[in-house]
């Protein structure tokens, strides 16, 4: 395990993580004030016929009043949730409907503009959401300079464009000691992707532009009884391929506690299996 370190994971430019809260703030007053992003709020997960919400701990009341409390500490003037807004993957049980109305018509009484990537949880979400909500498709969308997607799906041309990355989906989290506090030893934690810029080539005739990203931030998952994966195994997820191995592994990735603390180097490639190894030794 990787020593501890109070740095927190700060980036230059207009974005910064909230202190002990899974949320990144975007930009300032010359982009028409900050943006928080948050991803995989996950709403209705745990739900039952009698309460549709979810359980204590995760309900969609509690992470309401979170997300009202974060907007009002931190000033934003608009909300952009990065995917994954629900938690059943094919359309909406008729219980979850007005739920995820009210959740939507609280945040946007608080006077913040509120939007949305569809992620590969919200199939069926449109319908019912207010209609002040603004939706975005799951290629991504651009705030302050910084490209945002849900994580899987390849982003659009214009988020690949963009210096800095922030995507959700891969519920990250390291696998440390258990506390009382965290009797699993399981902690959500930032990851962030340091890289050197591409040389620019030739991309003619190809359907996607490069990705010019020189930061990329995966963001926790907001809701705290979403299953998190352990970055610190010594063989990642085959679920998490694409984001890691086409994003993360693109440059040095580290990953950090919400309070800040570094936990040091992220596994972004899987180890050569013993067997493979030997034989490469082996081979003339």
């Amino acid at each position: 395990m990787a020593r501890a370190n109070r740095r927190a994971p700060t980036v230059d430019g207009p974005a910064r993580p909230v202190p002990d809260a899974p949320a990144l703030l975007l930009g300032g007053p010359h982009d028409g004030g900050p943006t928080l992003v948050v991803a995989d709020l996950h709403l209705g997960l745990g739900g039952t016929a009698e309460r549709p919400g979810g359980p204590p701990g995760g309900s969609a009341d509690e992470l309401a009043d979170r997300l009202l409390g974060l907007l009002d500490h931190s000033r934003a003037e608009r909300l952009l949730v990065a995917g994954d807004v629900k938690h059943p993957i094919v359309g909406v049980p008729r219980t979850l409907r007005p739920v995820l109305f009210d959740f939507f018509a609280r945040l946007l009484g608080a006077s913040a503009a509120v939007g949305v990537i569809l992620g590969n949880h919200d199939v069926g979400l449109v319908p019912h959401l207010p209609r002040e909500v603004e939706v975005h498709g799951p290629t991504g969308t651009v705030r302050a300079g910084t490209g945002v997607f849900h994580g899987h799906r390849w982003p659009s041309n214009e988020v690949l464009a963009c210096a800095r990355l922030v995507t959700g989906h891969l519920h990250p989290g390291f696998r440390l000691a258990p506390t009382p506090e965290h009797p699993l030893g399981k902690r959500p934690c930032w990851v962030r992707v340091e890289r050197d810029p591409p040389p620019r080539g030739n991309r003619r005739g190809r359907r996607h532009a490069e990705i010019r990203a020189q930061e990329i931030v995966v963001v926790p998952a907001f809701n705290p009884l979403a299953g998190l994966e352990a970055l610190n195994r010594e063989r990642p997820a085959r679920g998490r391929s694409f984001l890691v191995g086409r994003f993360l592994s693109l440059g040095r990735a580290r990953a950090y506690l919400l309070d800040g603390t570094d936990l040091g180097p992220v596994l972004t490639r899987s180890p050569v299996p013993a067997r493979a190894a030997a034989r490469s030794r082996r081979a003339p």
